[in-house]
C-alpha cells in the first residue's frame, strides 16, 4: 500500500471512530484502571469491529467478502439491518429482524438513489429509517453501505456516512493492489518478448552449425534451449530464487558461447547462503543479456561478464559487471526515464518492477560511461513469504 493510502485509511479510521463513539453517546466517565473509561472501551470496540471487516474487504467489492463484512459493520452502527451493494446488484444482506420484502424494495430504491447521484440518501420507510451512502473510488461511485434503523437522526446518518468511506478505502486499496499486479503481468509479457526472435534466430543457428560437425553439442544446446524457454516463459509468480535465476543465466550464457566461444567469460562469486534468497522472475537475466548484446557482442575480442552475489545484513547484494562498450549516462537516463525505448528495454523494464516491490529507493543502481564497462547492482530483501500466487503451466 502506498504512503498516501496509509494515511488516508489512518484518517478514515480516526474519523469513522470518533464519529461511531459520538452516535451511541457514551459518557465519559472513570472506571476501574484495568478496565478503562466507557468512551476507551467503546473505542476498543470499534476498532474492532473495523479490524474483523478489513480481511474481507482485501478483494474489493466481491459477494464473499461483503457477506462477512457486512454482520461486523452493523455491530459497529448498531442498526437493525446493514446491506452492501456494488453497482449493479445488492451483495450481501445482515439483518437482526425480520427483512420483509418491503423493506427490501425500500432498501433497493434508497440504494439506487445513491449510486445515481452519488450523495448519501436517506428514506423514512413505515417501520424503518433507511440510510443509503456511497462507496467511491476516486470520483466513480461503484456500490452502497445501506443501513436501516428505527431512527435515524444526524449523528447516524454521518456515522453510515463514514462506514462507507473507510469501505471505499479498503476497495480503492485492493483496486489498486489489482491495477499493480496487472501492471507487473503486463511487464512480464514484456521482458519474455524481449527474449525475442534475435536471440532466439541465433540460437538455433549456432545449434543447427553443429548438427552435422558435433551431434552430440548440438543435443546438449537443444536441450538446454528448451529448458531455457520453458522457464522464461513459466507462469508460477513473479519470484525465483537466485539459484534458480542463474541456472538460467548459465543456460543463456551456454547458448551465446555456442556463439561466440571464448570472446564471452564468466566469472562468478555467489555467496551460498544467498542463493535460497527470493527474486523478481527474470530480475538477473535480462542485466546479462544486455551486457552481451549492448556489451560485449561489438568488441572482435569479446570480455568479460562478472556476477557476484553477497550478503549484507538483511539484504542480498547481487551485481553483473561487464568490461565491454559501456553506455552514455545521459543516454542511460532516458532509457530508465522511459523517453528511449530503442536500447536496454530489459534495464528500464527490472527497474520498475524493482521500485514496486521494494519501493522508489530500490530500483537499479548503474554504474558506466563511454568505453568503460557497465556496473549494474542490486539491493532485494533475503526474507520474504515465499510466492504461491499463479499456476504451473
Amino acid at each position: 500500500m502506498s504512503p498516501a493510502l496509509q494515511v488516508t485509511l489512518i484518517v478514515v479510521i480516526v474519523v469513522l471512530g470518533i464519529t461511531i463513539v459520538g452516535y451511541f453517546g457514551f459518557r465519559i466517565s472513570r472506571s476501574t484502571r484495568e478496565m478503562g473509561t466507557d468512551a476507551e472501551e467503546a473505542t476498543y470496540k470499534t476498532l474492532h469491529h473495523m479490524s474483523v471487516a478489513v480481511p474481507h474487504l482485501e478483494r474489493g467489492l466481491t459477494k464473499e467478502g461483503a457477506a462477512k463484512s457486512a454482520k461486523a459493520l452493523r455491530r459497529l452502527l448498531n442498526c437493525q439491518v446493514l446491506l452492501i451493494s456494488d453497482s449493479t446488484r445488492i451483495l450481501a444482506t445482515d439483518s437482526g429482524i425480520e427483512f420483509t420484502a418491503q423493506l427490501e424494495e425500500d432498501a433497493a430504491e434508497a440504494s439506487a438513489s445513491t449510486l445515481a447521484t452519488g450523495k448519501t440518501q436517506v428514506k423514512h420507510s413505515t417501520s424503518m429509517d433507511i440510510v443509503a451512502a456511497p462507496i467511491m473510488v476516486g470520483d466513480q461511485v461503484v456500490g452502497a453501505v445501506i443501513a436501516l434503523s428505527q431512527r435515524a437522526g444526524a449523528s447516524f446518518v454521518r456515522a453510515v456516512s463514514e462506514v462507507a468511506v473507510f469501505v471505499s478505502a479498503q476497495v480503492s486499496t485492493a483496486q489498486l493492489d489489482e491495477s499493480k499486479a496487472m501492471l507487473l503481468e503486463a511487464q512480464m509479457r514484456a521482458l519474455r518478448a524481449q527474449i525475442s526472435p534475435h536471440f532466439i534466430y541465433n540460437s538455433l543457428n549456432a545449434i543447427a552449425s553443429f548438427i552435422n560437425t558435433d551431434p552430440a553439442r548440438a543435443r546438449e544446446l537443444v536441450i538446454e534451449f528448451a529448458d531455457f524457454t520453458r522457464y522464461s516463459f513459466r507462469r508460477r509468480g513473479e519470484f525465483t530464487t537466485l539459484a534458480e535465476e542463474l541456472e538460467e543465466i548459465d543456460r543463456y550464457l551456454l547458448l551465446e558461447k555456442a556463439r561466440f566461444g571464448d570472446r564471452i567469460k564468466v566469472s562468478l562469486q555467489i555467496a551460498p547462503e544467498v542463493l535460497p534468497t527470493q527474486i523478481p522472475f527474470l530480475a538477473l537475466q535480462p542485466l546479462v543479456e544486455n551486457a552481451v548484446r549492448h556489451g560485449l557482442e561489438a568488441r572482435p575480442d569479446g570480455g568479460v561478464i562478472s556476477i557476484t552475489a553477497t550478503e549484507d545484513g538483511m539484504h542480498a547484494v547481487i551485481s553483473v559487471e561487464d568490461d565491454g562498450m559501456g553506455m552514455d549516462p545521459e543516454q542511460l537516463a532516458s532509457v530508465l526515464a522511459g523517453t528511449t525505448t530503442t536500447m536496454h528495454v530489459g534495464l528500464r523494464n527490472v527497474d520498475l518492477r524493482l521500485r514496486q516491490l521494494y519501493g522508489n529507493s530500490n530500483g537499479l543502481i548503474i554504474e558506466t560511461a563511454p568505453g568503460a564497462g557497465t556496473l549494474i547492482t542490486l539491493r532485494v530483501p533475503k526474507f520474504r513469504a515465499p510466492d504461491t500466487t499463479g499456476a504451473e503451466v
